[in-house]
């Protein structure tokens, strides 16, 4: 194994572990091809940075994620539903057939992979789902960036806001350790392939639904979405919130989306804010009661 990819792991910890790492890289590439090794070496790259950033399943960061991930894919899934309802629904209802342009059959496309690739992370396959979903939504800001910049306008401070902040929520679940990432909903390959098919059909229906109206309401488009990623993460996901600061983190990539979805803005941010401070009080307290519960019930 080459020592600059030992290097990147602190001290200490390649003074304890760091035979072991050449010699589990060593192993696992012996005989394999280019892709195989770039692969080890990504791998190996990741865990060495997650040390560094204090984010190892050991640790109070690599907790704070683990516990955040699927609340960010969530809101991921739910914002690229959000877009792909808006841009088709709004069309249909205005029998507008510009959309029909390559521009924006990429922007459509960017949409559809963060969407699957969320849902695919929640369904079971975490990591690759993951990338995908960052990929999608980092896709969607480069070519509305890129869009910006070639008609010549200048780009306030705000669009950038607009655009970095689906982007950061979408790498959260990236800084997850890799053994404390959520269970997968589904078990079999036929299922997953089920459900990253049901996302795009849910979609469809919701902008059928614009057709007569019904989804012209801002709230219903990103509610509908919310509430069907929510459900998909299920109830193991929030019962491992069990922090002020697991609390914070899983929200906020919602309100980074509404805010992208221009649902949330100076007016309702402080509001926003003061419902979650209210939830997580109320979490707080829930956690309380069930340790005393279960402390009373052990006697």
């Amino acid at each position: 194994m080459s020592s600059p990819l030992l290097r990147l792991y602190p001290a200490g910890f390649r003074r304890a572990f760091g035979d072991e790492i050449a010699e589990a890289y060593r192993e696992a590439t012996e005989g394999a091809g280019r892709t195989a090794r770039f692969r080890e070496a990504c791998d190996i790259v990741a865990h060495a940075l997650r040390l560094r950033l204090h984010l190892g399943s050991t640790q109070r960061g690599g907790r704070l994620f683990a516990a955040a991930a699927p609340f960010a894919l969530a809101a991921t899934a739910a914002y690229a539903a959000f877009d792909l309802v808006s841009v088709i629904g709004d069309r249909i209802i205005s029998g507008n057939p510009d959309f029909l342009v390559p521009l924006s059959y990429v922007l459509g496309g960017c949409d559809l992979l963060a969407l699957v690739g969320a849902v695919v992370a929640l369904g079971g396959r975490f990591a690759a789902g993951a990338r995908c979903a960052l990929a999608g939504v980092l896709g969607t800001a480069v070519v509305l960036f890129a869009v910006c910049l070639t008609a010549g306008a200048s780009v306030p401070l705000e669009f950038v806001a607009y655009l970095s902040a689906p982007v950061v929520a979408a790498a959260v679940p990236l800084a997850c350790p890799p053994d404390l990432r959520p269970p997968g909903r589904m078990r079999s390959t036929a299922g997953l392939v089920a459900l990253a098919i049901w996302a795009p059909l849910s979609v469809a229906v919701l902008a059928l639904a614009d057709a007569n109206g019904l989804g012209a309401i801002i709230l219903w488009r990103l509610g509908a979405p919310t509430a069907a990623a929510l459900a998909l993460t299920g109830r193991r996901a929030l019962a491992g919130i069990r922090t002020a600061g697991q609390f914070a983190l899983a929200s906020a990539p919602f309100v980074a989306m509404g805010y992208s979805a221009e649902v949330v803005d100076q007016d309702t941010l402080l509001p926003v804010v003061v419902l979650l401070a209210g939830a997580a009080v109320i979490l707080r307290l829930w956690r309380v009661r069930d340790r005393n519960s279960g402390t009373t019930g052990n006697r």
